[in-house]
């Protein structure tokens, strides 16, 4: 029963990000390059790899399969704002294959972090915006942060910040 609940749940991100593609390509025309269609906009607070709070960050994200949706990650909506890192959404179905401490060091379970309260989907409508969150809850996250806090320009220092709210150690399969 749970198993299919999760399929049915990534079924409909599916469909609710393919349908978001279909309507922004509508509106644009045929997508001329991989950088069109990050139109699901998400804000969400980090845990850097020091423990201390970052962000919040703004995440434009889109689908790129049935069970991957990627993001990139700004300080601000600013059009010359910075590009700090890349976070993948990432079916639980995959990552919870994954050895526990490498899922432990690495992801996060978006339930637990949609359920702190600190993520918002913005610019669309608020039952859209549940449906897109609920679609993430059956999601883990992995963020690669490169562009490091407090530097001119990224110096090839690649770290894994983490959810606000992730647990450690032991994850379920909830």
């Amino acid at each position: 029963m749970v198993m299919k609940q999760r399929m049915l749940t990534v079924f409909v991100l599916a469909v609710i990000g393919s349908a978001w593609l279909l309507l922004t390509e509508a509106v644009a025309g045929e997508p001329k390059s991989p950088a069109d269609g990050y139109d699901i906009h998400v804000i969400a607070p980090h845990v850097m790899a020091n423990g201390e709070p970052g962000g919040p960050y703004h995440h434009y994200c889109k689908p790129v399969s049935d069970k991957v949706f990627q993001c990139l990650l700004f300080e601000s909506t600013d059009p010359k704002a910075k590009l700090v890192g890349i976070e993948y959404f990432v079916a639980k179905d995959l990552t919870r294959k994954l050895p526990a401490i490498q899922w432990h060091r690495y992801f996060h379970d978006h339930r637990v972090e949609i359920a702190t309260g600190r993520v918002k989907v913005l610019d669309m409508p608020d039952d859209q915006a549940a449906k897109v969150a609920e679609a993430a809850m059956e999601t883990d996250g992995v963020i690669y942060h490169l562009w490091q806090p407090g530097l001119e320009f990224p110096d090839g220092t690649v770290s894994f910040p983490q959810s606000v709210g992730h647990k450690f150690p032991g994850h379920s399969d909830k």
